[in-house]
């Protein structure tokens, strides 16, 4: 088993040092790194050209900024090996990271008889740019997403035969998930394999995110519509929250709308101040998660119009 890492990035040059310099320390000797860069302007490729004696599993590909959809087909197109691995440009990993992947497979198709399954990884969020990896697992970490690409190996064919990312997908959201469902409808399986642990560094949160956070949600809520229009399934529109649950939900839980980024503003910046970023992010997801239910309920009703 050959592995390739498809690994896209914009703009994330000094976590992506941390991502690549982990990945140097691998364990398992058979594999490539395919780094996509998509249009990056704050010196990603110079910087690895100039240091790419330092990353020798590292071919570098480069692309105009087209999103995260187009950068990972391009990876996959290029990779070499029979099995790919996607991770996030952000996401530091153990040193036992892909050794776990292959196990997981190997075991996985010995019982199966098949290989008609892929290995979803554990993904831990933290905010520790120093040291990433100390970071424990929490509750908040839980992912019941069926493929998602921050963390995933499966064997290349079936992402062909599946008809790899749409690119469609012109905003933030949502590709991986809908190219999860068309894996899942050619059968394939997801087995987890929590010893494959990678860090998901972000910054801690702060009050000058929020209006990137708005916008994140807004391109969520429209993204969910071109998956849905795709997939016109329940189960898809209780995954982009277009459902009169959700609706209810954050409705009542912001008032409306009444609690807001400016009327949660003094609670969040006291839970930041007592050092409790995190707790002050879950504050935001109120009127976060309002404004992606508005935004899908907007979408959906122009694209039927």
């Amino acid at each position: 088993m050959f592995l390739s890492v498809v690994i896209p990035t914009y703009n994330r040059k000094p976590i992506l040092e941390k991502c690549l310099r982990a990945m140097e320390r691998q364990t398992f000797a058979d594999y490539e790194i395919v780094v996509v860069d998509d249009g990056s302007t704050d010196g990603t490729v110079e910087w690895l050209q100039s240091h790419a004696a330092e990353f020798p599993h590292v071919r570098l590909f480069c692309q105009n900024h087209g999103g995260a959809a187009g950068a990972r087909n391009y990876g996959v197109e290029q990779a070499k090996g029979d099995t790919i691995v996607f991770i996030d440009s952000d996401l530091v990993v153990t040193d036992v990271f892909l050794q776990s992947h292959v196990e997981t497979l190997i075991q996985g198709q010995k019982e199966l008889g098949h290989d008609r399954l892929f290995t979803y990884g554990r993904v831990i969020n933290t905010a520790n740019f120093d040291d990433p990896t100390s970071e424990p697992y929490k509750l908040t970490d839980f992912s019941a997403a069926y493929f998602a690409t921050g963390n995933v190996a499966i064997a290349r064919h079936w992402l062909i035969e599946a008809g790899l990312f749409d690119t469609g997908f012109k905003q933030y959201g949502w590709e991986d998930l809908e190219l999860g469902v068309r894996l899942k409808n050619l059968g394939l399986k997801l087995i987890k394999c929590p010893e494959a642990v990678g860090y998901h560094w972000h910054p801690a949160f702060s009050l000058d995110q929020i209006p990137k956070l708005i916008d994140v949600e807004l391109q969520r809520g429209r993204m969910g519509v071109v998956f849905y229009r795709k997939h016109p399934t329940f189960d898809v529109k209780m995954m982009i929250q277009m459902t009169w649950i959700h609706r209810v939900l954050w409705g009542v839980l912001s008032i409306g709308g009444l609690l807001n980024e400016k009327t949660l503003t003094p609670v969040m910046r006291s839970l930041i101040q007592q050092g409790k970023p995190q707790l002050a992010e879950q504050v935001a997801r109120i009127f976060l998660n309002w404004y992606n239910v508005k935004a899908v309920y907007a979408a959906y009703a122009q694209s039927q119009k």
